[in-house]
């Protein structure tokens, strides 16, 4: 894997909405695919970009 996993903040920048958005956001099921890491939720940015070109097409 060649790139960094993304935070929940590197996310919420990436995006540019807020943490707490998200955090709703997974609860509801909605979103980018998180992927739990111990106790930490990290993002992969292909699945973000995947994640926002099917947001595209709706």
């Amino acid at each position: 894997m060649s790139s960094k996993l993304w935070s929940i903040r590197d996310l919420a920048e990436f995006l540019g909405i807020p943490v707490n958005t998200l955090y709703q956001w997974r609860s509801k099921g909605y979103g980018p695919q998180g992927r739990r890491i111990g106790k930490y939720v990290r993002y992969r940015p292909e699945d973000v970009h995947a994640w926002i070109e099917q947001q595209e097409g709706c």
